[in-house]
């Protein structure tokens, strides 16, 4: 039998430092990197996880939608007919024209009897001259001889301010084009407007290449 004490206090020892270093070892594995906190098997994805959330699109002030739907619309007088966006709503003016609005935008269609059709140049004389005191700010752009459709026009485009909004008290900064359309003694007033920082080239381009003749 084994008297002296010493030995058997080192044994006790030693068996305590081997179990420390048994826990110190189990902690680390458990921290070590690339292991899931939450001891889910790897590979696997929390349900905790941030998802991402889609966008909503949106279209800025005055762009015409691009899946807008278009129907035509003939003058009362039978005399053309234009295809004008569906929904828009319209009004009749004192002048006998028509005019189809929604929100910021509109197509302002005006017919009357014409002897022949109009030259840029008398356009510029006639037409423009009545917009220069007619429209706040105007600005001209261009007056040039075009082609829609097969049908012959005179295309202007210019800027100018709109009405001030009741409301807001707001102005906005608009862009026309007007074309000038003549068949058969009849002549077509075609104005469409729009917001100036506005995207409507393909609405506008579906508007006036619809002019079609009786």
């Amino acid at each position: 039998m084994d008297t002296n004490p010493l030995p058997s206090a080192r044994r006790s020892t030693g068996a305590v430092l081997v179990g420390a270093a048994a826990l110190v070892l189990s902690l680390a594995a458990c921290s070590a990197p690339g292991t899931p906190a939450t001891g889910a098997p790897s590979g696997q994805i929390s349900s905790s996880a941030p998802t991402s959330v889609p966008l909503t699109e949106s279209n800025p002030p005055g762009d015409i939608p691009d899946n807008q739907a278009f129907v035509p619309f003939t003058d009362p007088s039978g005399a053309v007919t234009v295809k004008v966006p569906e929904g828009w709503a319209r009004t009749a003016g004192g002048d006998g024209g028509t005019t189809f609005t929604d929100k910021l935008n509109s197509i302002a269609l005006q017919v009357a009897a014409a002897p022949s059709g109009l030259s840029p140049a008398q356009v510029r004389s006639t037409v423009v001259a009545k917009l220069t005191s007619k429209v706040p700010a105007f600005a001209l752009g261009d007056v040039q001889q075009i082609t829609r459709s097969g049908s012959p026009a005179v295309l202007v485009t210019y800027q100018g301010d709109s009405a001030q909004d009741p409301v807001t008290g707001k102005v906005i900064r608009d862009a026309f084009e007007l074309y000038v359309f003549f068949h058969n003694g009849t002549q077509v007033l075609l104005t469409l407007t729009g917001p100036a920082n506005a995207d409507n080239v393909d609405p506008w381009r579906i508007v006036s290449d619809s002019i079609t003749w009786p």
